[in-house]
């Protein structure tokens, strides 16, 4: 055998490995979103992927590390560091930054993510939190928030540990989280003028951005009349 069919032979056993993984890992964020974790078992997410039932401990190491996994990817395409620097790309005003920041994720999240299995895993977790969730929070979730917190704090004109930046960053998730854990239908049921369809991401992001910066300069100037 020639080296160059040694090299194409092994470039094609990698792609099988990840296609087998990237395989386990939607089968796996499916079982998850439908039983939660402590419903799940390697046995049936291993049919679901059409592979054999040892292939979750071969490639994620058994059952916890592989929901793990599932909860990072979940939370990466929620919110994609990658689409938020793009979206920001050459923008130096801090309210138009923060304004194509919060369009990127009220796009995603009422775009084909809604109807995946992303924001079912998010929100079960959110309400029933796995063993493994301190580990994805400490990887993904926490860098995040320290980010959350200097970017209000920018905005706030305040240090990013001063009590107004936390108050502002839980005013602005909440909507956000409503996206992620809200029955879609009964909202708009409730609110049929409110559009949760991919074509009314633009509108509703300015509404939240529009409102959001608008409390964040009335907290930050009562922050600073106290300090």
């Amino acid at each position: 055998m020639t080296r160059r069919t040694l090299g194409h032979a092994r470039r094609s056993k990698d792609e099988d490995r990840r296609g087998t993984r990237e395989h386990l890992l939607e089968a796996a964020g499916e079982v998850f979103a439908e039983k939660g974790f402590s419903g799940a078992t390697a046995k049936e997410i291993s049919e679901r992927a059409k592979t054999n039932s040892a292939a979750v401990n071969y490639y994620f190491g058994g059952i916890e590390p592989l929901y793990a996994a599932v909860l990072e990817e979940a939370q990466n395409r929620v919110l994609s560091v990658q689409a938020i620097e793009k979206a920001i790309e050459g923008i130096t005003d801090p309210k138009k930054r923060f304004e194509a920041i919060v369009g990127v994720v009220v796009q995603t999240l009422l775009g084909p993510v809604s109807s995946s299995w992303v924001l079912r895993v998010i929100a079960r977790d959110m309400v029933t939190p796995s063993p493994t969730r301190d580990a994805v929070k400490e990887r993904v979730i926490l860098p995040r928030a320290r980010l959350l917190r200097q970017f209000l704090g920018n905005l706030l004109r305040l240090p990013e540990d001063d009590p107004a930046v936390a108050r502002a960053c839980v005013t602005l998730m909440a909507p956000l989280f409503l996206l992620v854990l809200g029955d879609r239908r009964m909202l708009k049921r409730a609110l049929p003028s409110l559009g949760l369809d991919a074509d009314d991401a633009p509108a509703l992001a300015r509404h939240i951005a529009r409102y959001a910066l608008a409390g964040l300069e009335a907290t930050g100037q009562d922050a600073r009349k106290r300090r």
